[in-house]
């Protein structure tokens, strides 16, 4: 017992001897003269020079300002929209499933839903009206904004257009305290321009990425969108389209619309259609609830330089009008298969997207002034403006000549086993249902002869196209060593 009350004794000692020491050890923590013990929230992590965290802290302050102050105008858009599909009936007997004796069809729908982002450009009176990507609203059939405060209001599809990716969709509100976005000027975006990306990206609400424009003008023909873009390294991911590209004034440049990426996520490689784009659009919803696009008829393609060689217009930039449509405006002011349109209203055409948006903007009814090449001369064109009608504009059999025509060259000289002797132009992308279809053309044949008269070139091969010259065309055509005429086209 008394062995057992010497050791208890030692032990007590023990115990208040290490809380002295370490009682001491906090209190020297305090005082700073322990070099053992450091306390996370007591000492900076680094050491910044105080005017450089001064330049610092006050970008920070103005990324803060300008989140704080366009935020408000994002909205989340939640959508829904109603599919019908045709289902095969199967009453049940394997012996129908296995041979494909189906029952009648039935008709089933379900609802798919979707998320997208929107920014608040206008108010009148009440309604609010919210600028979106088409893809995002333009198929739903219902539309919940959500506000950046969580506020809720039911949407309504106003306008689409397909062409420009972009719709406009308005809720009502008695509310004076809903932000509207203030659009900026997109023409004045140059790289290196510092950016911001704002929206619901992945389901993730009010989200806010900042970067640099990477490049402005980039093409959107390959995902059928005639607007050039604004290219971005801030993150946009899907959930973003829709969702605002702003500046460093707070200004809206841009409405995020794509991404490119291997993975599905962003790459630094996201795209924004510039504000100026959809300005007119915004006023053509609200007045009407559609975009009312200028219409001059004519098929734009892009050439390479050997087409260039071979047409007369050396290195020039500008869009080659490779049909016309016949009674089109265009038709009527005397523009021609061939043209090489290289000037409108007196601006420089660079390439025929900025052709085709620029005449898409013209108001119906304008007298615009085209500037074109025509065996080798300027020729000046004035061209009344007319509404682009989606119905008469895709009508393929009103485009002459419903081809385009390629110089000979040695590549296709060897692969259609043409001698030397063989002069002429080749027809490709002959038009469904077109004159060229009409005359019995076949890709590959080689036109020698317009009307009787020979053809070496795409210069001489165009200009023996012109509608005010005559009355019905026919082709020479070279085909497997032989030559023979096609039926005559009555313009």
């Amino acid at each position: 017992m008394k062995k057992w009350a010497k050791y208890a004794a030692v032990t007590v000692v023990a115990v208040l001897l290490s809380f002295v020491l370490f009682s001491f050890s906090c209190s020297s923590s305090d005082s700073g003269n322990s070099a053992y013990t450091a306390f996370a929230d007591t000492n900076s992590a680094v050491e910044i020079p105080a005017d450089s965290l001064a330049v610092t802290e006050a970008v920070q302050n103005v990324f803060r300002s300008i989140s704080a102050g366009v935020l408000p105008s994002i909205v989340e858009l939640d959508v829904v929209e109603t599919m019908t599909i045709q289902t095969p009936s199967f009453d049940g007997f394997p012996f129908n499933f296995f041979f494909g004796q189906e029952g009648e069809s039935e008709t089933r729908e379900f609802k798919q839903e979707g998320l997208g982002s929107g920014v608040i450009v206008r108010k009148d009176g009440s309604t609010y009206y919210v600028l979106t990507n088409n893809h995002v609203a333009g198929s739903a059939n219902e539309i919940s904004v959500k506000l950046y405060d969580g506020r809720s209001f039911t949407g309504k599809l106003v306008g689409k257009d397909e062409r420009r990716d972009i719709a406009l969709v308005s809720f009502e509100s008695k509310d004076n305290d809903i932000a509207v976005a203030i659009l900026g000027d997109s023409d004045t975006v140059q790289p290196g321009d510092i950016c911001f990306a704002m929206g619901t990206p992945l389901g993730y609400y009010s989200s806010v990425t900042q970067g640099i424009v990477s490049a402005t003008g980039r093409s959107g023909t390959g995902i059928g969108n005639i607007s050039d873009f604004i290219q971005t390294d801030a993150a946009i991911n899907q959930g973003n389209s829709g969702g605002a590209l702003v500046n460093i004034y707070g200004e809206v440049i841009g409405i995020n619309t794509w991404i490119a990426s291997q993975s599905g996520g962003s790459q630094g490689l996201g795209f924004a259609i510039p504000i100026n784009n959809v300005k007119k659009a915004i006023d053509d919803f609200i007045a009407s609830g559609k975009v009312s696009d200028g219409w001059l008829g004519v098929s734009l393609v892009e050439i390479n330089d050997t087409y260039k060689d071979s047409l007369g217009v050396g290195r020039q930039q500008g869009a080659f009008a490779s049909q016309i449509f016949m009674d089109s405006p265009a038709g009527r002011a005397g523009m021609q298969a061939g043209d090489y349109i290289i000037k409108l209203n007196g601006k420089e055409v660079k390439d025929v997207n900025q052709l085709v948006r620029d005449v898409s903007d013209l108001p119906v009814g304008e007298i615009a002034s085209f500037t074109v090449i025509r065996g080798g001369k300027q020729v000046e064109l004035n061209v009344k403006i007319e509404e682009r009608d989606s119905e008469t504009a895709e009508d393929n059999s009103n485009y002459w000549p419903g081809f385009i025509a390629v110089p000979i060259d040695d590549d296709i000289r060897e692969q259609l086993e043409l001698d030397d002797k063989v002069q002429g132009v080749v027809v490709t992308n002959i038009m469904a249902k077109s004159p060229a279809a009409a005359m019995r053309l076949q890709n590959g044949d080689v036109i020698t002869a317009v009307n009787g008269k020979k053809v070496s070139n795409l210069s001489e091969f165009y200009s023996s196209l012109d509608f005010e010259a005559n009355t019905e065309i026919w082709f020479d055509i070279y085909s497997a060593g032989h030559t023979i005429s096609t039926s005559r086209f009555k313009l």
